[in-house]
Parts: C-alpha cells; sequence; structure tokens
C-alpha cells in the first residue's frame, strides 16, 4: 500500500508578497507599477558624498578630490563615502582611487551596514485592481572614511 502524499508545497507568488497560510495571494505583477521610494539618508554633513551609478564616475573622483584639497574653503581633513547596493563596488573603486592618488597618504577606515527600503506597489487600473500594496526590502551599504591621519 503507497503511502499517503503530503500536500504539494505552496508555490512563492510572482511578486514576493507573504502568502497567508495556505492560500496565495495572486496578484498579477503586470497589473501593478513597481514605485522605489528613496532610501533614508543619514544627516548630510559638507564632507558626507552619497555616490550612485547614474553620475559619471570622474565626476564624482573629482568631487571627492576637491573636498579633500581644499576648493577655496580650506579642505577636509576626512570625507565620508555612502555607497548603496550597486552602487557598493564604485564607492570602494572611489577611496581607493583618491588614495592613491595621495601616494597613500590617506588612509581608509570602512563600515557596512543593511538599510531598510520601501517600495509601493501601485494599480496600474485604479477602478479594476485593489488598493497599493507596500513591501519593503533589505539591501546592503558601505560607508566610508577616507582621512588624513592625525601628525605624530
Amino acid at each position: 500500500m503507497a503511502e499517503p502524499r503530503s500536500p504539494a508545497p505552496v508555490p512563492p507568488n510572482p511578486v514576493g508578497l507573504p502568502s497567508e497560510g495556505s492560500v496565495v495571494v495572486e496578484m498579477d505583477p503586470v497589473e501593478y507599477t513597481l514605485r522605489k521610494r528613496l532610501p533614508r539618508k543619514l544627516p548630510k554633513r559638507r564632507n558626507d558624498v552619497y555616490v550612485n551609478m547614474k553620475t559619471d564616475f570622474k565626476a564624482q573622483l573629482a568631487r571627492c578630490q576637491k573636498l579633500l584639497d581644499g576648493g577655496g574653503t580650506g579642505g577636509h581633513r576626512e570625507i565620508c563615502i555612502h555607497g548603496l547596493g550597486l552602487a557598493i563596488n564604485r564607492a570602494i573603486n572611489i577611496a581607493l582611487q583618491l588614495q592613491a592618488s595621495s601616494q597613500w597618504a590617506l588612509q581608509i577606515a570602512a563600515n557596512t551596514s543593511t538599510v531598510e527600503l520601501v517600495d509601493d506597489l501601485e494599480p496600474e487600473d485604479p477602478d479594476e485592481a485593489g488598493e497599493p500594496i507596500t513591501r519593503t526590502r533589505n539591501n546592503s551599504a558601505i560607508h566610508i572614511k577616507v582621512f588624513y591621519p592625525d601628525p605624530q
């Protein structure tokens, strides 16, 4: 005699929303528009640089160099470069380029974190579909302090 079969696993729904028990929340991703909210930023200081993938790399590198050199306002001894998600590699590259161009006079200290991001799923046709849905997700972030060490 054959053993009784266990119930078939419930497949994940297409947009990654949690299902309630064994009932799957069905939602057609074509009927919703994904709107990604901007991440919550740390307090903006004059020596903070938020790196992204849209701005030209050389322009971001020049901005960091200008902050360290002074740019007519007496330069900072340290800057903090922030990168989120895909921009982490770019933030690291900028910090290393700054260090190399200073003949290794600059030092680097990096911290990583996880940032909670919020997305809105808005129905394409508000008359037919349900209410907008909000979901959260996590993304990696890096915060790199680039500084001149104190003279001894």
